[in-house]
């Protein structure tokens, strides 16, 4: 069976474009052209992936307002945003409320292809059962690295992909700092400090949610973060 991505572009031309080039690439595509159709659509019938432009006809944040309703409707679902708008404001604000990548459209299609096909690869990793190597355990901290699941003291934290593969690379070794290059690699995103100092700041906020005297994210200033490991 293919792949469903659902495709939220205002502009016809771009929409067609897009959507002809990943039906070639096999993908199932259903395209919207504003945040309410789409959104009813999601509603009855969620994706296996999100591309969504950020300004929808007279809705210049309707893209924002859609991200945030679908992230309600799925915490793992992959969404991507695909606008015009390259300024660091919208980057760090679309990163903020849950999509796991930023693009700009003036990426080729071959390059999104990649990108889509990337964000794929991971949530693959929901679909086989856990074995025990494929569980992390630190502390109050248990990792699913197959199901995709975050539990801190027994409470699920919703983690986009991003920010799971980001914790997982803290987790893994606590105690080491990682730098920004690395947690790029180990969540397969190419973005500026400020985004990933963006992407911590978020998991922060969700475990201490739960939490609020979580602290085990230590900023290393001038290199990177690191995992408090438990103490002695």
């Amino acid at each position: 069976m293919s792949r469903r991505i659902a495709l939220v572009e205002d502009e016809p031309a771009l929409r067609d474009n897009v959507a002809d080039a990943l039906r070639r690439h096999g993908y199932d595509v259903a395209a919207y052209g504003g945040r309410g159709d789409a959104l009813t659509a999601f509603r009855a019938r969620l994706p296996d992936l999100a591309l969504i432009d950020i300004g929808l006809a007279d809705d210049v944040d309707g893209g924002f307002a859609l991200c945030r309703e679908l992230r309600a409707l799925s915490a793992t679902l992959p969404i991507i945003f695909l606008s015009a708008r390259d300024s660091d404001f919208d980057i760090v604000a679309g990163l903020r409320l849950g999509a796991d990548d930023y693009l700009t459209k003036d990426i080729s299609l071959p390059h999104l292809a990649a990108r889509i096909s990337a964000l794929f690869r991971r949530s693959d990793l929901l679909q086989s059962p856990p074995a025990t190597e494929d569980v992390l355990q630190r502390g109050p901290l248990r990792i699913d690295i197959k199901r995709f699941i975050t539990d801190w003291n027994g409470a699920r934290v919703d983690l986009t992909l991003t920010e799971f593969w980001m914790v997982h690379a803290l987790a893994r070794f606590p105690g080491h700092v990682k730098d920004r290059d690395s947690l790029m690699r180990e969540a397969s995103i190419v973005v500026d400090d400020s985004t990933i100092t963006s992407h911590v700041k978020r998991i922060r906020r969700k475990f201490q949610a739960i939490d609020p005297s979580f602290d085990r994210i230590d900023t290393v200033y001038g290199i990177g973060y690191r995992w408090q490991p438990e103490a002695d």
